[in-house]
């Protein structure tokens, strides 16, 4: 793992496969460890550069206050943009995940010559709110029981990991790899200060819609999102407001 500098803002990655292979750009949803190594190891077998990325106060990206972030989710999306022309071999396949997703839709719409396709993973065009009415929302019995579950004592560890674990088992997921995951995060994460903690496990929820401006977008291959679901890998929340922005 290192970091870019992508217009004077620093963003952490992580590189997979060969740097002349053409370029696939994982937005993570908020840490670039919501993307599974064997994913990526998957991706770059198949001959491409693969890099996810931590979104700004996230992992080894600039971190400021995620409680009043001095920038907009189109800041973010630029970000995006920016790290795709730092790294070449652009135009680059964006793909977004979670909250990544919400970046990877603006930034195909504001800088469309920078990517060449879009792939959107548990995602949605609008938060917080209703979905549109042609997407389904959470299923609400599931959501009851995640939002029952108490806050963890963000600076302690084992509590997070736990909280993971426990969120991943009322989704369905694996809870002994949601533990190890979000333990990485934990450790990955500068400083113990809980609300930097929650902002990396929980990651943030951007209020506007990209859905109408999906149609028109100039990437040669972008299409509507059609999932809502916004939950993160480590199985927490996915309507969680660790932190909000502005489009």
């Amino acid at each position: 793992m290192t970091t870019v500098n992508a217009r004077g803002i620093t963003l952490g990655i992580e590189s997979f496969g060969e740097d002349n292979a053409p370029l696939v750009l994982l937005a993570g949803g908020t840490t670039m460890l919501s993307w599974p190594d064997a994913l990526c190891e998957r991706l770059a077998a198949g001959g491409r550069r693969v890099v996810r990325s931590d979104l700004r106060d996230s992992g080894k990206s600039t971190t400021t206050d995620p409680q009043a972030p001095a920038y907009t989710l189109r800041d973010l999306a630029a970000d995006a943009a920016d790290l795709a022309d730092a790294l070449g071999r652009g135009p680059a396949h964006l793909a977004g995940i979670g909250v990544g997703g919400m970046v990877a839709q603006v930034a195909v719409l504001d800088h469309p010559s920078a990517f060449s396709a879009l792939t959107l993973v548990g995602t949605r065009p609008v938060a917080p709110g209703p979905p549109d009415a042609d997407l389904p929302d959470h299923d609400q019995a599931t959501m009851s029981r995640l939002f029952a579950h108490p806050m963890p004592d963000w600076a302690d560890r084992e509590a997070v990991a736990e909280f993971a674990a426990v969120g991943a088992e009322i989704l369905g997921d694996d809870p002994v790899a949601a533990r190890a995951i979000a333990a990485r995060i934990w450790d990955r994460t500068p400083g113990t200060a809980p609300p930097v903690q929650m902002a990396n496990q929980l990651g943030m929820v951007f209020p506007g819609s990209t859905a109408d401006r999906a149609g028109a977008s100039a990437c040669p291959r972008s299409r509507s999102p059609r999932s809502s679901s916004t939950a993160a890998a480590t199985g927490s929340s996915p309507s969680a407001t660790a932190r909000r922005s502005r489009v």
